[in-house]
Protein backbone atom coordinates (compact mmCIF):
# COMPACT_ATOMS: atom_id res chain seq x y z
CA UNK A 1 0.00 0.00 0.00
CA UNK A 2 1.38 3.12 -1.30
CA UNK A 3 0.96 6.57 0.29
CA UNK A 4 1.50 9.45 -1.83
CA UNK A 5 3.03 13.08 -0.52
CA UNK A 6 2.23 15.80 -2.33
CA UNK A 7 3.36 19.45 -1.66
CA UNK A 8 1.28 22.29 -0.60
CA UNK A 9 1.13 23.86 -4.17
CA UNK A 10 0.36 20.69 -6.16
CA UNK A 11 -2.57 19.67 -3.80
CA UNK A 12 -5.35 18.37 -6.51
CA UNK A 13 -8.85 20.02 -6.15
CA UNK A 14 -11.17 19.08 -4.39
CA UNK A 15 -9.18 17.85 -1.56
CA UNK A 16 -8.26 18.54 1.43
CA UNK A 17 -4.34 19.18 1.52
CA UNK A 18 -3.05 17.98 4.94
CA UNK A 19 -1.14 20.67 6.61
CA UNK A 20 1.68 19.93 9.05
CA UNK A 21 3.00 21.77 11.55
CA UNK A 22 6.63 24.00 10.40
CA UNK A 23 9.69 22.61 12.10
CA UNK A 24 12.07 24.75 14.00
CA UNK A 25 13.87 26.73 11.98
CA UNK A 26 17.24 25.55 11.88
CA UNK A 27 19.30 28.57 10.84
CA UNK A 28 18.33 30.51 14.20
CA UNK A 29 20.72 28.78 15.88
CA UNK A 30 23.94 29.68 13.82
CA UNK A 31 22.04 33.46 14.49
CA UNK A 32 22.36 33.35 17.80
CA UNK A 33 26.00 31.66 18.04
CA UNK A 34 26.62 34.71 15.68
CA UNK A 35 25.10 37.65 17.90
CA UNK A 36 26.73 36.05 20.75
CA UNK A 37 30.25 35.90 19.47
CA UNK A 38 29.69 39.46 18.43
CA UNK A 39 28.93 40.45 22.12
CA UNK A 40 31.73 38.67 23.49
CA UNK A 41 34.61 40.84 23.27
CA UNK A 42 32.48 44.30 24.47
CA UNK A 43 31.49 41.92 27.54
CA UNK A 44 35.15 40.59 28.22
CA UNK A 45 36.25 44.45 28.02
CA UNK A 46 33.85 45.65 30.01
CA UNK A 47 34.78 43.32 32.96
CA UNK A 48 38.26 44.85 33.83
CA UNK A 49 36.54 48.05 34.30
CA UNK A 50 34.00 46.57 37.05
CA UNK A 51 36.98 44.64 38.97
CA UNK A 52 38.66 48.04 39.00
CA UNK A 53 38.00 49.55 42.54
CA UNK A 54 38.01 53.17 42.52
CA UNK A 55 41.45 54.43 44.72
CA UNK A 56 40.36 55.18 47.95
CA UNK A 57 41.09 58.80 49.09
CA UNK A 58 43.62 59.81 51.37
CA UNK A 59 42.62 59.81 55.18
CA UNK A 60 42.97 62.85 56.90
CA UNK A 61 45.87 63.66 59.00
CA UNK A 62 43.98 66.03 61.52
CA UNK A 63 40.75 66.48 63.12
CA UNK A 64 37.89 64.63 64.44
CA UNK A 65 38.02 62.13 61.34
CA UNK A 66 41.83 61.33 62.09
CA UNK A 67 41.97 57.63 63.30
CA UNK A 68 43.95 56.88 65.65
CA UNK A 69 47.82 56.13 65.53
CA UNK A 70 49.12 52.63 65.31
CA UNK A 71 50.04 51.04 67.72
CA UNK A 72 53.88 50.83 68.36
CA UNK A 73 55.52 47.28 67.59
CA UNK A 74 56.39 45.57 70.80
CA UNK A 75 59.93 44.60 71.74
CA UNK A 76 60.55 41.32 70.87
CA UNK A 77 61.48 38.84 73.91
CA UNK A 78 64.82 38.19 75.29
CA UNK A 79 66.07 34.93 74.41
CA UNK A 80 65.23 32.38 76.89
CA UNK A 81 62.34 34.96 78.00
CA UNK A 82 59.86 32.31 76.82
CA UNK A 83 57.73 29.66 78.23
CA UNK A 84 60.22 27.31 81.09
CA UNK A 85 62.57 30.19 81.61
CA UNK A 86 64.24 31.00 84.63
CA UNK A 87 63.48 33.76 86.78
CA UNK A 88 65.71 36.29 87.37
CA UNK A 89 67.32 35.83 90.74
CA UNK A 90 65.89 38.31 93.76
CA UNK A 91 68.47 40.94 94.69
CA UNK A 92 69.91 40.28 98.55
CA UNK A 93 67.67 43.39 99.84
CA UNK A 94 64.49 41.96 98.21
CA UNK A 95 65.61 38.76 99.93
CA UNK A 96 66.54 40.17 103.58
CA UNK A 97 63.28 42.35 103.38
CA UNK A 98 61.00 39.15 102.31
CA UNK A 99 62.24 37.08 105.56
CA UNK A 100 62.06 40.17 107.77
CA UNK A 101 58.84 40.31 106.87
CA UNK A 102 57.92 36.56 107.53
CA UNK A 103 59.44 36.54 110.67
CA UNK A 104 57.62 39.88 111.69
CA UNK A 105 54.55 38.29 110.83
CA UNK A 106 55.21 34.76 113.04
CA UNK A 107 56.43 36.75 115.83
CA UNK A 108 52.70 39.31 115.83
CA UNK A 109 50.91 35.80 115.66
CA UNK A 110 52.87 33.75 118.19
CA UNK A 111 52.82 36.90 120.63
CA UNK A 112 49.29 38.05 120.20
CA UNK A 113 47.70 35.85 123.12
CA UNK A 114 50.46 37.10 125.22
CA UNK A 115 49.78 40.69 124.64
CA UNK A 116 46.19 40.25 125.01
CA UNK A 117 46.94 38.43 128.58
CA UNK A 118 49.04 41.35 129.34
CA UNK A 119 46.50 44.09 128.41
CA UNK A 120 43.56 42.14 130.65
CA UNK A 121 46.03 42.10 133.04
CA UNK A 122 47.06 45.42 133.54
CA UNK A 123 42.69 46.90 132.83
CA UNK A 124 41.61 44.83 135.00
CA UNK A 125 42.83 46.04 138.06
CA UNK A 126 42.48 49.10 136.97
CA UNK A 127 38.81 48.90 135.97
CA UNK A 128 37.60 47.41 139.36
CA UNK A 129 36.83 44.00 137.82
CA UNK A 130 39.49 42.33 140.39
CA UNK A 131 40.84 43.43 143.56
CA UNK A 132 44.73 45.26 142.98
CA UNK A 133 45.41 43.66 146.48
CA UNK A 134 45.42 40.87 145.67
CA UNK A 135 46.45 41.39 141.94
CA UNK A 136 48.25 44.54 140.94
CA UNK A 137 48.65 46.01 137.33
CA UNK A 138 51.08 44.48 135.75
CA UNK A 139 53.07 47.78 135.38
CA UNK A 140 53.42 47.75 139.28
CA UNK A 141 54.77 43.72 139.10
CA UNK A 142 57.35 44.83 136.43
CA UNK A 143 58.44 47.97 138.35
CA UNK A 144 59.08 45.79 141.30
CA UNK A 145 60.93 43.33 138.81
CA UNK A 146 63.12 46.09 138.43
CA UNK A 147 63.68 47.03 141.99
CA UNK A 148 64.44 43.30 142.87
CA UNK A 149 66.68 43.08 139.53
CA UNK A 150 68.45 46.81 140.65
CA UNK A 151 69.03 45.88 144.27
CA UNK A 152 70.34 42.19 143.53
CA UNK A 153 68.37 40.60 145.35
CA UNK A 154 66.72 38.49 142.20
CA UNK A 155 70.04 37.69 141.06
CA UNK A 156 70.81 35.88 144.20
CA UNK A 157 67.50 33.70 144.20
CA UNK A 158 67.75 32.92 140.14
CA UNK A 159 71.50 31.81 140.36
CA UNK A 160 70.96 29.54 143.68
CA UNK A 161 67.76 28.28 141.91
CA UNK A 162 68.99 27.62 138.50
CA UNK A 163 72.39 25.62 140.70
CA UNK A 164 70.36 23.14 142.40
CA UNK A 165 67.51 22.71 139.38
CA UNK A 166 70.28 22.39 136.31
CA UNK A 167 72.41 19.93 138.63
CA UNK A 168 69.29 17.44 139.69
CA UNK A 169 67.95 17.59 135.80
CA UNK A 170 71.65 16.56 134.35
CA UNK A 171 72.21 14.01 136.96
CA UNK A 172 68.75 12.37 135.99
CA UNK A 173 69.45 12.61 132.48
CA UNK A 174 72.83 10.87 132.90
CA UNK A 175 71.45 7.84 134.46
CA UNK A 176 67.87 8.11 132.88
CA UNK A 177 69.28 7.71 129.00
CA UNK A 178 71.65 4.90 129.56
CA UNK A 179 69.14 2.67 131.78
CA UNK A 180 66.73 3.51 129.74
CA UNK A 181 68.81 2.34 126.77
CA UNK A 182 69.38 -0.99 128.72
CA UNK A 183 66.01 -2.05 129.68
CA UNK A 184 64.47 -0.85 126.47
CA UNK A 185 66.76 -3.25 124.37
CA UNK A 186 67.15 -6.21 127.27
CA UNK A 187 63.80 -8.05 127.82
CA UNK A 188 65.37 -9.87 130.92
CA UNK A 189 66.29 -6.80 132.08
CA UNK A 190 62.99 -5.03 131.82
CA UNK A 191 61.19 -8.07 133.12
CA UNK A 192 63.17 -7.68 136.46
CA UNK A 193 62.92 -3.90 136.69
CA UNK A 194 59.67 -3.89 135.43
CA UNK A 195 57.22 -4.27 138.70
CA UNK A 196 59.61 -1.43 140.23
CA UNK A 197 59.42 0.85 137.72
CA UNK A 198 55.37 0.43 138.07
CA UNK A 199 55.24 1.44 141.65
CA UNK A 200 57.59 4.36 141.32
CA UNK A 201 56.45 5.92 138.64
CA UNK A 202 53.31 6.43 139.86
CA UNK A 203 54.02 7.53 143.33
CA UNK A 204 54.28 11.72 143.31
CA UNK A 205 57.93 13.61 144.12
CA UNK A 206 56.08 15.85 146.16
CA UNK A 207 54.51 13.46 148.07
CA UNK A 208 57.96 11.83 149.06
CA UNK A 209 59.33 15.13 149.87
CA UNK A 210 59.01 14.47 153.28
CA UNK A 211 61.03 11.61 153.05
CA UNK A 212 63.79 13.13 151.39
CA UNK A 213 63.81 16.08 153.90
CA UNK A 214 63.64 13.43 156.79
CA UNK A 215 66.37 11.22 155.21
CA UNK A 216 68.91 13.71 153.93
CA UNK A 217 68.01 17.05 156.07
CA UNK A 218 67.01 20.18 154.86
CA UNK A 219 70.32 20.91 153.03
CA UNK A 220 71.19 21.30 149.44
CA UNK A 221 71.47 17.25 149.13
CA UNK A 222 67.70 16.76 149.86
CA UNK A 223 66.20 19.63 147.23
CA UNK A 224 68.89 18.35 144.25
CA UNK A 225 67.54 14.69 145.29
CA UNK A 226 63.65 15.47 144.97
CA UNK A 227 64.73 17.46 141.36
CA UNK A 228 66.81 14.11 140.62
CA UNK A 229 63.62 11.61 141.39
CA UNK A 230 61.32 14.23 139.51
CA UNK A 231 63.24 14.39 136.10
CA UNK A 232 63.96 10.87 136.30
CA UNK A 233 61.14 9.50 134.99
CA UNK A 234 60.28 11.32 132.09
CA UNK A 235 63.47 10.48 130.73
CA UNK A 236 63.54 6.97 131.54
CA UNK A 237 60.15 5.89 130.15
CA UNK A 238 60.46 7.75 127.12
CA UNK A 239 63.64 6.62 126.47
CA UNK A 240 62.35 2.97 126.91
CA UNK A 241 59.65 3.45 124.55
CA UNK A 242 61.72 4.64 121.93
CA UNK A 243 64.32 1.91 121.94
CA UNK A 244 61.06 -0.64 121.72
CA UNK A 245 59.67 1.31 119.19
CA UNK A 246 63.27 1.06 116.89
CA UNK A 247 62.34 0.42 113.24
CA UNK A 248 63.11 -3.85 113.01
CA UNK A 249 63.47 -3.59 109.23
CA UNK A 250 66.37 -0.94 110.36
CA UNK A 251 67.49 -3.19 113.16
CA UNK A 252 67.63 -6.73 111.23
CA UNK A 253 69.23 -4.85 108.32
CA UNK A 254 72.01 -3.45 110.74
CA UNK A 255 72.53 -7.23 111.95
CA UNK A 256 72.69 -8.55 108.10
CA UNK A 257 75.87 -6.21 108.13
CA UNK A 258 77.49 -8.18 111.01
CA UNK A 259 77.28 -4.41 112.86
CA UNK A 260 78.25 -4.95 116.80
CA UNK A 261 76.21 -4.19 119.68
CA UNK A 262 77.98 -0.78 120.52
CA UNK A 263 78.30 -0.06 116.25
CA UNK A 264 74.22 -0.98 116.21
CA UNK A 265 73.37 1.51 118.85
CA UNK A 266 75.44 4.01 117.86
CA UNK A 267 74.25 3.84 114.03
CA UNK A 268 70.42 2.90 114.26
CA UNK A 269 68.89 3.16 118.01
CA UNK A 270 70.37 5.79 118.95
CA UNK A 271 69.08 8.34 115.36
CA UNK A 272 65.95 6.44 115.57
CA UNK A 273 65.20 7.31 119.83
CA UNK A 274 66.69 10.87 119.51
CA UNK A 275 62.78 12.10 119.36
CA UNK A 276 61.49 10.66 121.89
CA UNK A 277 64.11 10.67 124.07
CA UNK A 278 64.30 14.78 124.23
CA UNK A 279 60.31 14.69 124.47
CA UNK A 280 61.05 13.29 128.07
CA UNK A 281 64.01 15.64 128.55
CA UNK A 282 61.96 18.67 128.05
CA UNK A 283 59.52 17.40 129.99
CA UNK A 284 61.89 16.99 132.74
CA UNK A 285 63.34 20.26 131.99
CA UNK A 286 59.89 21.84 133.04
CA UNK A 287 59.31 19.23 135.87
CA UNK A 288 62.72 20.23 137.48
CA UNK A 289 61.90 24.28 138.12
CA UNK A 290 58.35 22.84 139.23
CA UNK A 291 59.49 20.80 141.79
CA UNK A 292 62.61 22.85 142.85
CA UNK A 293 60.16 26.13 143.61
CA UNK A 294 57.98 23.81 145.93
CA UNK A 295 61.02 22.16 147.70
CA UNK A 296 62.35 25.36 148.55
CA UNK A 297 59.26 26.84 149.67
CA UNK A 298 59.88 24.55 152.64
CA UNK A 299 62.85 24.82 153.90
CA UNK A 300 65.59 27.31 152.11
CA UNK A 301 67.52 30.48 152.21
CA UNK A 302 68.03 31.39 148.98
CA UNK A 303 66.22 30.68 145.58
CA UNK A 304 63.13 31.93 143.66
CA UNK A 305 60.72 29.50 145.74
CA UNK A 306 61.88 31.32 148.54
CA UNK A 307 61.23 34.80 146.98
CA UNK A 308 57.54 33.79 146.34
CA UNK A 309 56.93 32.43 149.59
CA UNK A 310 58.51 35.37 151.59
CA UNK A 311 56.97 37.72 149.74
CA UNK A 312 53.38 36.49 150.45
CA UNK A 313 54.50 36.27 154.22
CA UNK A 314 55.48 39.95 154.06
CA UNK A 315 52.03 40.75 152.12
CA UNK A 316 54.74 42.49 149.06
CA UNK A 317 52.72 40.95 146.61
CA UNK A 318 53.71 42.80 143.30
CA UNK A 319 57.61 41.16 144.34
CA UNK A 320 55.81 37.78 144.52
CA UNK A 321 54.07 38.04 140.92
CA UNK A 322 57.81 39.15 140.36
CA UNK A 323 59.45 35.73 141.25
CA UNK A 324 56.82 33.71 139.29
CA UNK A 325 57.13 35.53 136.32
CA UNK A 326 60.78 35.14 136.84
CA UNK A 327 60.37 31.14 136.99
CA UNK A 328 57.73 31.11 133.93
CA UNK A 329 60.85 33.18 131.74
CA UNK A 330 63.33 30.38 133.02
CA UNK A 331 60.97 27.39 132.05
CA UNK A 332 60.38 29.02 128.34
CA UNK A 333 63.89 30.29 128.13
CA UNK A 334 65.10 26.34 128.69
CA UNK A 335 62.75 24.91 126.87
CA UNK A 336 63.90 27.01 123.57
CA UNK A 337 67.37 26.14 124.46
CA UNK A 338 66.14 21.80 124.43
CA UNK A 339 64.02 22.59 121.52
CA UNK A 340 67.35 24.21 119.50
CA UNK A 341 69.57 21.00 120.94
CA UNK A 342 67.38 18.68 119.54
CA UNK A 343 67.36 20.19 116.00
CA UNK A 344 70.85 20.08 116.16
CA UNK A 345 71.08 16.19 117.29
CA UNK A 346 67.85 15.32 114.38
CA UNK A 347 69.19 16.49 111.18
CA UNK A 348 68.92 13.33 109.34
CA UNK A 349 65.03 13.62 109.68
CA UNK A 350 62.71 14.58 106.99
CA UNK A 351 60.58 18.20 107.93
CA UNK A 352 57.09 17.30 107.64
Amino acid sequence: MSTDITTPTEAPAGQDAVREDPAPAAPAAPAAADRATRAAPTALATVPQAQEAPAPAPAPTHGPDAPDAAPEPKAAPALGAGRGARPAPASPVRKAAGALGRWLRATALRSAALVALLALWETAPRLGLVDATFLPPVSEVATAWWDLLGNGQLGQHTRASLARSFGGFGIAVVVAVPLGLLIGWYRPVAALLGPLLEVFRNTAALALLPVFVLLLGIGETSKVSIVVYACLWPVLLNTISAVGNADPTLVRLARSMDLSTPRLFQKVILPASVPAIFTGIRLAGAVSILVLVAAEMIGAKAGLGYLINASQYNFAIPQMYAGIITISAIGVAFNLLLVTIERRLSTWRVPA
